[in-house]
């Protein structure tokens, strides 16, 4: 995990706004659970889009490319789906942004709240929370993403109701089947550390990338011709743009098989060919991702992912994110030093019983 030190400038309206939300519990805002290790302050963010006096002129590559590269950062508090206590309300007032970022500056920036990651900045803000407390975590407030709110009310954007499209009844009955196994090992002695999931284990964090956290939220876009590089700290993405068919539907991997291509300025990237062993909010082998990457602005990418798997949601949904150019460098993702006690902890009941049934055998 890369070391950097960022800051966030964001223009917002200031005006008095209706209050948002009520109450300090904690109880509002669902867990997020923290990694401890690899704490970086994040800044310089140029979110802001090129000056209107200027005409921005598109990049392109040498070869006529339109020109993608760069470090890139989703910094954006937009929660998944939409709350709902603002349903049918897909965007905020100037003013109301103005408030919900000062209420997670207070929030986060002193250190008194638990770390936070994903939807819980936004709706801990929405919910005018006193202090954000969460159980599970290992670290404080002041390792949670510096984040910049604006105007959307969820990165779902089809269906237009912001809101997950519902489970299949065979994607339940998974969940429900892991869920159960799991417990029966806990309760039986028998969990391992290959039943914990591939982020914990330092394996990857896997794609499409939706929580934001300092470990899943930069992006590096290196290009060539015929292809095009996705560089995501634990990961990276090799996409042939050479017009290769994708690999024979037996070969599989943790983070698919990628084939692109441009539409106009737009990289087109199709993915297909996941493993058993992937892990995306409950989809694995029929996972079929569509992403769309378009530079608007000097500063600016609009990141659009179209995700399908018949046998886990009733229809395709697609979310937008805007990745905003930063200075920052990636550097190697340290993923097993810098969660030492993570891993200390995965491994130490296995220890315990090796050395009981070594007692065992001795006897």
């Amino acid at each position: 995990m890369h070391v950097v030190r960022l800051g966030l400038a964001v223009a917002l309206c200031a005006s008095s706004v209706l209050a948002f939300g009520r109450g300090s519990s904690s109880k509002a805002v669902p867990p997020s659970v923290g990694r401890h290790s690899r704490a970086s302050s994040l800044q310089n963010v140029q979110s802001a889009p090129a000056s209107p006096s200027k005409r921005w002129v598109r990049p392109i590559t040498s070869y006529g490319d339109p020109d993608l590269q760069g470090v890139w950062m989703n910094n954006r508090a937009t929660p998944l789906e939409r709350p709902k206590a603002l349903e049918g309300r897909p965007i905020l007032t100037d003013a109301e942004v103005a408030v919900l970022q000062q209420r997670a500056d207070k929030l986060f920036k002193n250190g008194n709240s638990d770390y936070a990651v994903g939807d819980a900045v936004f709706l801990a803000a929405f919910a005018n929370l006193a202090e954000y407390n969460n159980a599970a975590a290992t670290a404080s407030s002041f390792l949670t993403l510096n984040t910049v709110f604006d105007n959307r009310t969820a990165l779902i954007v089809d269906p237009p109701d912001g809101r997950l499209p519902p489970m299949t009844a065979e994607a339940q009955q998974r969940r429900k089947a892991v869920a159960t196994a799991r417990a029966a090992a806990l309760e039986q002695g028998r969990a391992a550390p290959k039943d914990l999931s591939n982020s914990l284990r330092c394996i990857t964090w896997g794609t499409p990338r939706l929580l934001i956290s300092p470990y899943t939220s930069h992006y590096q876009i290196i290009q060539a011709p015929g292809y095009v590089v996705l560089y995501l700290e634990a990961d990276v993405r090799i996409i042939p743009v050479n017009g290769h068919p994708h690999l024979k539907s037996s070969l599989k991997a943790l983070l698919g098989d990628s084939r692109g291509r441009w539409e106009g300025n737009t990289l087109v990237v199709d993915t297909t060919n996941f493993s058993p062993k992937s892990d995306f909010m409950g989809s694995s082998e029929h996972l079929h991702l569509v992403e769309r990457f378009t530079r608007v602005s000097q500063d600016t990418i609009n990141y659009d992912i179209t995700i399908d798997d018949p046998t886990t949601w009733t229809r395709p949904w697609t979310v937008e994110i805007r990745l905003a150019r930063t200075d920052d460098t990636l550097y190697e993702d340290a993923c097993h030093e810098g969660n030492y006690e993570v891993m200390r902890g995965m491994l130490a009941a296995p220890r315990v019983e090796e050395k009981a049934e070594g007692e065992i055998g001795v006897k």
